[in-house]
């Protein structure tokens, strides 16, 4: 997931005003400044990120530039992640605005795993008013080349045995992992693009890319990436959840799943002995949209009748909102506060 223009689309958000405008933000381009990134009225004057700020203006001398405000950048962008990890569990987030998202965990085949991705860009939209475009695809570097193939808002599934066709046509520059010196040697070579790298044989990958980087990139041109999600984060929040085999609208049914949810997360908040301040409530309904409801108390709580009293109320509000059968619920608690940060603040 790749949100998109992202530092000029929070600026858009906070200024409506810049939306029609070629819009820069970066260093100052009467210096040594450089873009950070451009709204896609700045693209269409050849404006990219890690260009010149310099170079921006000569091809756009009308042009709006601002400076990056990266403190509102990280609040958007944890509230975007806060919002997908409500969609789908696993991340790895590898930068403020892109990271890759664990399908497979709940959804069983490449057409579910469409409209998972497609619920995610709803959420997205819904909770911030941000577009982010999708790959869909069996390993990580297909993914990451997919999720560029429709930008803005744009999703690509890639299934398995397509990786290579996929990947064939495109420029090699496209392969992540083929740097300037990469690019250049396979140039030398005649090698124009991923299938052309793709092809090498032994011999002569091992004249052009020399080393162990060859192997690997040439992996990667068919599509063969073993790499895992890397998802060790610090935990800030404890949530259990359930899909159900068939969907569920019996309301007292309903209300029994989150009762023993909440009587799991009150025990792994015992275990870390923790309390938690906001309880919250997912709703996934039968065509994979999520809705979820959030209460926050003024103090932490960990038992779990509590946790459940509230978890069902917050459920049966979200079914007031919206009602329909439900495909998974679930129970989550944050704001974890360390029983021994308690006892402390009692004592100050």
């Amino acid at each position: 997931m790749d949100l998109d223009a992202f530092f000029a689309a929070v600026e858009e958000l906070e200024q409506p005003e810049l939306r029609a405008q070629p819009l820069v933000v970066g260093g100052d381009p009467h210096g040594r400044g450089v873009v950070a990134t451009a709204n896609y009225v700045a693209r269409q004057f050849g404006i990219r990120s890690a260009m010149s700020a310099a170079e921006a203006l000569r091809r756009c001398p009308h042009a709006v530039f601002v400076r990056p405000r990266h403190t509102v950048y990280r609040e958007y962008s944890r509230h975007v992640w806060t919002t997908v990890r409500g969609v789908v569990p696993t991340i790895e987030q590898t930068g403020i605005d892109e990271g890759y998202l664990d399908l497979g965990e709940i959804a069983g085949d490449f057409l579910e795993a469409r409209v998972v991705a497609e619920a995610v860009q709803t959420a997205v939209r819904a909770a911030t008013r941000l577009t982010c475009s999708l790959g869909v695809a069996p390993c990580k570097v297909v993914a990451k080349i997919a999720s560029d193939a429709r930008k803005p808002g744009g999703l690509t599934v890639v299934v398995p045995g397509q990786e290579s066709s996929f990947l064939a046509g495109l420029d090699v520059r496209r392969l992540p992992g083929v740097g300037p010196k990469a690019e250049e040697r396979l140039r030398a070579a005649g090698i124009e693009t991923v299938g052309g790298l793709a092809a090498l044989g032994d011999d002569e990958l091992r004249r052009v890319l020399p080393g162990s980087v060859g192997a690997v990139l040439r992996d990667r041109a068919n599509g063969i990436d073993p790499r895992g999600l890397d998802t060790q984060v610090e935990r800030i929040s404890i949530s259990v959840e359930n899909t159900f085999e068939r969907d569920l609208v019996d309301r007292e049914r309903l209300h029994d799943e989150l009762r023993a949810m909440a009587t799991e997360v009150a025990g792994h908040l015992h275990t870390r002995g923790q309390t938690a301040r906001t309880v919250t409530t997912k709703l996934r309904y039968a065509d994979f949209s999520i809705r979820s409801r959030s209460t926050s108390l003024d103090v932490g709580i960990d038992d779990a009748a509590q946790i459940g009293d509230l978890a069902c109320r917050l459920l049966d509000r979200g079914l007031r909102d919206r009602p329909g059968a439900l495909r998974l619920v679930g129970v989550g608690v944050s704001g974890l506060v360390e029983y021994r940060q308690l006892a402390l603040g009692l004592v100050d």
